[in-house]
């Protein structure tokens, strides 16, 4: 027997569990609480750790196998925002300031996905790192839901209610976006299903899915909901017009039966859903400081159009730009922290922060790679196996969408960060072709 077929044989022997554990660590360990003082912008969380583990461990079995891994397309998806980051980075005032900057970014929209794409290796292998982001959003989920029903989450509007689960007042966003992410992944499995799913798999989607939606409601978070929602639909239209009629109308119920029916947090929840026709007409401090941050970018990449002030530039350079509305800070409490001002150091949407810190160079690719892996994964699905993996195509899809809306109100930031890396590396996988490969 030659190396090489040996070789071959150890790799098939692998057990997909083993093979994918730093994976499914980095899904799995956001759920880890972080300690109450510190764990702000700048921790390194336990899913940092698993997610370098995980970038480690793929380059050893590339190594081990001595294989070429990448096609031709996916080296210029992943390539062309290296090309910002390190613009950026070297026209920085300070460089070695904007280091840190470089390596986070790298981290989670290069070296994560790139992991997450070489390592699945099949529909199983997707369906696995699927049902950890489910796992994870039903125990957040809880965990938040149980915060709202005993007032020990996070403050909002005076009352300990928001659910932000183990992620805390610093990141009230993390359970939302781990939760979305986990309700898309129950969706897109319970409308399409696969051929040789046991069939109790379907219903158990389905409420998986239903469930998620009361957290999801009482994390209060507008960006959130308004990504979740346009991400399902697109969805469920993926998957026919009857069926999307019936999903839709199960919704509206859904929808009836918890707010309406059982009153869970149906005042706050109306009056934050109609403050969201309110961002132009009269608009909250939390909006309004929003607005003077997305000024605050824009004038940055006025004064730097093509390669932007630098990576980590925008707290440094915000002074500079903002407007006198701008507030010193928002209020955080609850959820096991005393009251204290948090800093707004970024202008919570993606797109304006890489304008403002890398200018339209970093723009230009970071956007146009998002764009590739959306626009290949939506032509893939319209034309791809529907019976043998659509569920994996339609999760890709809408965890890329939801990402690509949400980004327009919140950035990169909190422990949740590294699996933003492994839903782009998810997302990625199906457009370029994953289950061809395999």
């Amino acid at each position: 027997m030659t190396a090489v077929t040996w070789t071959a044989v150890r790799h098939r022997r692998t057990p997909p569990f083993l093979r994918l554990l730093p994976l499914v660590a980095t899904v799995l360990l956001p759920a880890a609480p972080l300690p109450a003082v510190g764990g702000g912008a700048g921790t390194v969380s336990p899913a940092d750790i698993a997610s370098g583990v995980l970038v480690v461990w793929c380059a050893a079995q590339i190594l081990h196998r001595r294989s070429r891994p990448l096609t031709p397309a996916a080296a210029v998806v992943f390539g062309l925002p290296v090309v910002g980051f390190a613009v950026a980075t070297v026209t920085a005032a300070q460089p070695h300031a904007a280091l840190p900057g470089f390596v986070r970014y790298l981290q989670v929209f290069v070296l994560v996905p790139l992991a997450v794409v070489l390592l699945v290796k099949d529909a199983r292998d997707f369906r696995i790192v699927a049902g950890a982001l489910v796992v994870l959003a039903l125990v957040q989920g809880a965990v938040g839901t149980y915060q709202f029903a005993t007032g020990t989450g996070a403050s909002y509007m005076g009352e300990d209610i928001r659910a932000v689960g183990t992620f805390g007042p610093t990141d009230v966003m993390g359970m939302a976006t781990v939760v979305s992410y986990g309700l898309l992944s129950a969706l897109a499995l319970a409308l399409r299903p696969p051929a040789d799913a046991p069939t109790w798999l379907r219903p158990c989607a389905f409420t998986a899915a239903a469930v998620l939606v009361v957290p999801l409601a009482l994390s209060f978070s507008r960006g959130a909901w308004i990504a979740t929602v346009i991400a399902a639909f697109a969805v469920v239209a993926l998957c026919g017009p009857r069926q999307a009629l019936r999903v839709l109308s199960a919704v509206a119920a859904l929808g009836v039966v918890l707010v309406g029916g059982l009153g869970i947090g149906s005042q706050m929840i109306s009056e934050r859903v109609s403050s969201i026709t309110r961002v132009t007409d009269a608009p909250d401090r939390s909006v309004g400081d929003r607005y003077a941050m997305w000024a605050a970018a824009a004038g940055m990449w006025r004064d730097e159009p093509a390669a932007g002030v630098g990576l980590k530039g925008f707290p440094a350079h915000r002074d500079g730009h903002a407007s006198i509305g701008l507030s010193a800070g928002s209020d955080i409490a609850g959820a096991g922290r005393e009251f204290e001002k948090q800093p707004l150091l970024s202008p919570h949407n993606m797109y304006l922060l890489v304008l403002g810190e890398q200018g339209l160079i970093g723009l230009t690719a970071f956007a146009g790679s998002l764009a590739a892996v959306l626009v290949l994964g939506l032509r893939r699905l319209a034309g791809g196996p529907r019976g043998r993996a659509a569920d994996c195509g339609l999760t890709a899809v809408g965890l890329m969408l939801w990402q690509t809306v949400d980004f327009l109100y919140a950035d990169i930031g909190g422990p949740s960060t590294a699996l933003t890396g492994v839903l782009l590396g998810l997302a990625a996988w199906w457009a370029l072709g994953g289950t061809r490969r395999a």
